[in-house]
């Protein structure tokens, strides 16, 4: 499952030629397996192999269960029954701080190191909007002009277990279409009750598969399925309407409504660090105090924050909240949309339910629309904070 810099470096000269899939066999393989034999094969696959999964830490202020995913060494350890963790796994393969490369210096001469090296890993209970925004990064770091080893020497090395699940009642994923997937991972599971329906979208997926107890689905199984998707799909209790949203945001470009809600941000970056799809970034050389070496580090950024658009001679192109959080939302809906023609928020809530300020994004975008519709100037004051 590991995957060296010289195949890395091979896997990024062939996306040049052709755009990987994100499926690593042909077609999807489905199996049943009792939930009792999951158990057994998650034991032992992460017996074997470095593995995260979703854990409770903490409580939130009113008493819901916080998770993360951490380390896990036994099915008891992880919390299948989890809701969403509190940050996703995006840091998984874009860290918050990353070294691109270091440089040593030998009187007129240097030499540069890059290692793209990177140990497997298995990640368990990516829920389907997580598995999504994978999709979306894919198609930025590794479908783009210029694909990113670092990433893909991430990405190819994760063995990614996706499970369904009912939603919280603030996450809006069927609104962005986005509550179920159908690549991006290796192995994907669908409560059944007492068996889980298995989607097996790689060759490792089936091979690991080959030493448990698996079957075939039968008719009935099938229609469990079908039931339990309906079941998913219809407790969505958030809905926002983003039709047309990328056109309401050209509309919309000298709203009041950036203004509202740009005085209530805080300019923390806290919506990007937890977003599983923003990937804005910075690059900072640091040299060493004897000048004898130096190391080039990317440290995640976010549009927010105030020096976000300061160019060389200290000019600010964004110098208002509200100017830098409306090309947040244009990025997430429109600018990639327009591109790529997919706007890439995956409707997780994971912003809305971190910021500080109390900014939700089906909120933002609720006004946005209500000022089209209504061509009022004016919009009601923003809820004070809680």
């Amino acid at each position: 499952m590991y995957l060296s810099t010289k195949g890395i470096l091979a896997f990024v000269n062939e996306l040049y030629s052709s755009k990987p899939t994100g499926k690593e066999c042909d077609g999807m393989i489905y199996k049943v397996i009792s939930k009792a034999e999951f158990k057994r094969f998650i034991d032992t696959l992460v017996l074997n192999n470095p593995s995260f999964g979703p854990r409770q830490v903490d409580s939130d202020i009113r008493g819901d269960a916080v998770y993360h995913f951490l380390p896990v060494t036994s099915f008891d350890d992880i919390a299948f029954d989890y809701t969403a963790t509190a940050s996703s796994a995006k840091h998984f393969f874009l860290p918050f701080r990353e070294e691109l490369s270091r440089f040593a210096f030998h009187g007129q001469d240097w030499n540069q190191h890059i290692n793209y090296d990177t140990n497997p890993i298995v990640l368990i209970g990516l829920r389907p909007c997580d598995i999504s925004a994978l999709n979306i990064l894919d198609d930025v770091l590794l479908n783009g002009h210029f694909p990113s080893p670092y990433y893909l020497g991430k990405r190819k090395n994760t063995f990614v277990i996706g499970m369904d699940h009912l939603p919280r009642p603030d996450c809006f994923c069927k609104s962005m279409n986005h509550h179920s997937v159908q690549t991006g991972f290796n192995l994907f599971c669908s409560d059944i009750g007492e068996e889980y329906y298995l989607s097996i979208n790689s060759s490792k997926a089936f091979n690991f598969l080959k030493e448990f107890n698996t079957r075939d689905p039968h008719d009935e199984d099938n229609c469990r399925l079908v039931e339990r998707r309906k079941l998913i799909s219809n407790s969505f209790l958030s809905e926002v309407d983003v039709t047309a949203l990328p056109s309401i945001l050209d509309i919309e470009f000298d709203s009041p409504v950036w203004e509202k809600w740009g005085n209530k941000c805080l300019s923390c970056g806290t919506c990007a660090m937890v977003c599983p799809t923003c990937y804005c970034y910075s690059v900072e050389e640091s040299f060493a105090i004897d000048l004898n070496g130096a190391t080039r580090q990317k440290r995640l950024y976010s549009c927010n924050l105030v020096d976000f658009a300061v160019v060389a001679g200290g000019h600010n192109f964004r110098p208002k909240n509200g100017d830098r959080l409306k090309y947040r939302y244009y990025h997430q809906h429109r600018g990639f949309a327009e591109n790529a023609n997919q706007q890439i928020c995956v409707g997780c809530n994971r912003c809305g339910r971190a910021c500080l300020a109390g900014i939700n994004p089906k909120d933002v975008i609720n006004d946005l629309r209500m000022e089209k519709e209504s061509c009022l100037t004016n919009v009601s004051l923003s809820p004070g904070r809680t």
